[in-house]
């Protein structure tokens, strides 16, 4: 008997992956009496779907999973990163184009910070790169008011405590000072919340500016202003298709590199560790780089199609650059004497190159 492939999944990471909210979210929506399955309201987020069900949030049907979009968002100051505002501010949700659809962000910034945000539709992977597992760092460029000591960057570097939340090491270096501010780029992996004001207040800076330039390999770059750029898929693949492909949380496990092309089988009649014909006319034979091919024309029409080493190619030149079928025989004599023509009487095998019998004592 043919069992068949089990396709279902939890509803809180199939909301997850529509871009309603994070799993954790989607709990809370579950607690709340949020979230109905063909007219039923959960009470469990343990509920499977296979997503040809009727699945509602707040009443609106949510559409099953789009394929994984990544964006990158010029946030300016004075917008608030949430979906809704209880004070009625203006959001970031409100501010970006309508036509990109239902969108969460990664991590957020205060009212007050600008810069680089990452938006998704995907609430796993949302949940997977604001996690200091992933190991990414964001970059900031912070304006403060006063000055600091090289006492207070150890500290930064070290890992503060403020108010009893411990903040891990940070990469502090100090860009310029102008005036009364000074500017320095920060870099951080945990991303809590306030983290760098709240660190440079504890050494005695109150920060005026904020800008997040980059987020892992993503970078602010050269966004306007209230701009948003979808990541190219392939991008989006080579950086997080491991966390994708995954839907769960990243175990903070290094991630294996691809392995290196194998190596050719070796041909009838190659002993063991003997290098193939025609290898050191391609280079050290690194994986994945590719040889330099031998121009059919330096060959005679009987040695066509058969590779020739680097030695046996500049021996088959005559002393005009053509090629000849063999190399010159060298000359031959007794041990000890120097026949006519030899490198100590006169030019070097006819070569045109000068020489003559070395001076005593070594080289010239």
């Amino acid at each position: 008997m043919t069992g068949t492939a089990d396709t279902s999944e939890r509803i809180a990471k199939f909301l997850a992956r529509a871009g309603v909210a994070s799993r954790r979210e989607v709990e809370r929506m579950i607690e709340g009496g949020r979230v109905k399955v063909d007219g039923k309201t959960l009470d469990t987020p343990a509920f499977k779907v296979t997503g040809t069900e009727m699945i509602e949030v707040d009443g609106k049907r949510v559409e099953p999973p789009a394929a994984t979009k990544l964006w990158r968002y010029h946030k300016p100051d004075g917008l608030v990163t949430t979906h809704a505002d209880p004070e009625g501010r203006e959001t970031v949700f409100d501010a970006i184009p309508k036509d990109i659809g239902r969108v969460i962000s990664i991590g957020r910034l205060d009212l007050t910070s600008e810069g680089l945000l990452l938006l998704t539709n995907d609430g796993a992977l949302a949940r997977a790169l604001e996690l200091p597992s992933t190991g990414w760092t964001r970059r900031y460029r912070a304006r403060a008011f006063g000055s600091i000591s090289e006492s207070a960057l150890k500290i930064l570097r070290a890992g503060v405590t403020v108010e009893g939340i411990k903040y891990g090491p940070m990469e502090v270096e100090v860009e310029r000072e102008t005036g009364s501010n000074i500017w320095l780029e920060i870099g951080i992996r945990e991303g809590k919340n306030r983290e760098v004001r709240k660190a440079l207040d504890a050494v005695g800076l109150r920060v005026n500016r904020l800008i997040r330039i980059a987020y892992g390999p993503f970078q602010l770059g050269q966004l306007e202003k209230g701009e948003i750029k979808s990541v190219p898929s392939r991008v989006l693949h080579d950086q997080c298709g491991h966390l994708i492909e995954m839907g769960e949380t990243p175990t903070g496990q290094a991630i294996a590199k691809p392995r290196a092309p194998s190596r050719p089988p070796r041909k009838p009649g190659q002993k063991p560790g003997q290098r193939p014909a025609g290898r050191a006319m391609g280079g050290p034979g690194q994986p994945g780089r590719p040889k330099r091919e031998i121009d059919d024309s330096l060959l005679e029409p009987t040695q066509k199609g058969r590779p020739l080493d680097a030695k046996s190619t500049r021996a088959r030149r005559d002393k005009d650059g053509k090629p000849t079928a063999k190399p010159a025989p060298r000359p031959s004599g007794p041990k000890g004497s120097a026949p006519k023509g030899s490198r100590n009487d006169g030019p070097r095998g006819g070569s045109g190159r000068p020489g003559g019998p070395r001076k005593p004592g070594g080289r010239s």
